[in-house]
């Protein structure tokens, strides 16, 4: 049994992105890196809810890349009292929700801006499928009870609706930001989880943006071969990436890691094989420093093969490591098994001997965040590369991001203590990203 949340301390919505598994994972060690007393209280695929003790920052969300909006908690109410009022269409109990809501839900907490009209959203996020039929008469019917208690502070308002082929009442994070939520009025978030239902105003969203801008604006783009920024920054934050730490690239390509790290003010190297990408980590990484003001922050390119870490940069020299390898050539067509299997067989001594490297390379009990190639088949099937057996046999700990002691008895805890690896695969790619972490 999940045990009532306590609003005495402070409790925030995560809402997490595709990968729920590796937005969870990220904001763990995220959370963990810099010393937040916390507890995931509740779980789903769509969001989680944190219990602290203390308040955190809305500008956290910049440093996320797999949270899509943060939201703190204002009321909670049980899950039970949600299905008898709208999957059994309980009318005594709507109302007991709204005199929950009205007690609980302070109007002038929510909605800071003392204007006489206003627009304000609401999205609803549920894991429970029976949910999916009543999702819009739930949205109208918390949306009209906030419209209402405005009305009666003397405020016209509306709240925003959605197209008729949204298969969820949920504002994106395009949305929220476009319509100015944040700044100018709210987002209700309204959460069903296994025993609680949690009511929330969103106080930070991602911006999608500062991530497009990093991607696209900067001097120089790989568009087959660069990983995005959203990933890089989620990978740099699985490492235990933190101010004033070393982090390495040494597959650095045109540096779309080290940005993400920099903007962490973590002194950076980046090594790349080709002299191209050489001159385009520089010309970004430049861009970077001016467009954010990171004049201060340090960084090192270097022309270099990985596979002799050492004779360039030395021995435990570095904090974490941060990398995507060669993952084999750019496929016009799905491969057989065979073919899938020879591509990975091919790649295979290059990360064997990468690893060797990179254990000397880094200090006691620094992290490597790898990426290997994950291929999907003509048949569906799905062939990796199996580097883990190399990894302890070069000395490294195969790490799983989850510890029992930040999760309160939820059931899915035992699931996630196994995962070890995470996958980043869209349907139509070939080739997609097993990410792992390995520690010293």
């Amino acid at each position: 049994m999940i045990r009532m949340p306590n609003l005495k301390q402070p409790i925030y919505v995560f809402i997490s992105g595709k990968n729920w598994k590796l937005s969870l994972a990220e904001l763990v060690s995220f959370l963990k890196v810099r010393r937040y007393q916390f507890k995931i209280t509740d779980l789903a695929k769509s969001f989680f809810i944190v219990e602290t003790e203390e308040n955190l920052d809305d500008s956290l969300i910049d440093d996320l890349g797999g949270i899509i909006k943060i939201g703190k908690v204002i009321s909670h109410i049980p899950s039970e009292n949600v299905k008898d009022a709208f999957l059994q269409r309980s009318k005594q109990v709507q109302e007991e929700i709204k005199a929950n809501l009205s007690v609980n839900c302070a109007i002038n907490e929510i909605f800071k801006t003392p204007i006489k009209k206003c627009v304000f959203g609401v999205s609803l996020y549920f894991e429970d499928s029976r949910f999916m039929r009543a999702s819009r008469e739930m949205q109208r019917f918390v949306g009209s009870y906030f419209k209402d208690r405005l009305a009666a502070e003397g405020t016209r308002a509306k709240f925003m609706g959605f197209p008729k082929n949204r298969q969820l009442p949920q504002l994106t994070h395009v949305e929220v930001l476009k319509k100015g939520l944040i700044e100018n009025s709210a987002e209700i978030l309204f959460c069903i989880g296994r025993e609680q239902t949690f009511i929330a105003s969103t106080i930070a969203v991602h911006n999608p943006f500062e991530f497009q801008k990093r991607d696209i604006n900067r001097p120089t783009q790989r568009k087959i071969f660069s990983i995005p920024p959203r990933l890089a920054k989620i990978m740099v934050n699985l490492s235990s990436c933190a101010t004033g730490k070393i982090l390495l690239d040494p597959f650095c390509g045109v540096g779309t890691i080290l940005q993400e790290a920099m903007l962490m003010k973590a002194q950076t190297i980046g090594i790349d094989v080709n002299p191209w990408c050489v001159k385009a980590s520089y010309a970004n990484l430049e861009w970077l420093k001016e467009q954010y003001n990171l004049r201060e922050t340090k960084y090192t390119i270097l022309l270099g093969d990985s596979r002799h870490l050492t004779n360039q940069i030395g021995q435990e020299s570095v904090d974490c490591i941060v990398t995507e390898p060669d993952l084999g050539p750019a496929l016009r067509h799905f491969p057989t098994a065979l073919h899938a299997k020879r591509i990975a067989d091919k790649l295979m001594p290059l990360f064997c001997d990468f690893l060797e490297e990179a254990y000397k390379t880094l200090k006691d009990g620094g992290k490597l965040v790898l990426v290997t190639p994950y291929i999907k088949t003509r048949s569906g099937a799905f062939v990796p590369m199996d580097i883990k057996e190399k990894a302890e046999t070069t000395g490294f700990k195969i790490v799983s991001p989850f510890e029992k002691e930040n999760f309160d008895h939820i059931l899915l805890v035992e699931d996630l203590m196994e995962t070890s690896s995470f996958v980043d695969m869209e349907s139509r790619h070939k080739i997609g990203r097993e990410i792992h972490i390995f520690q010293k």
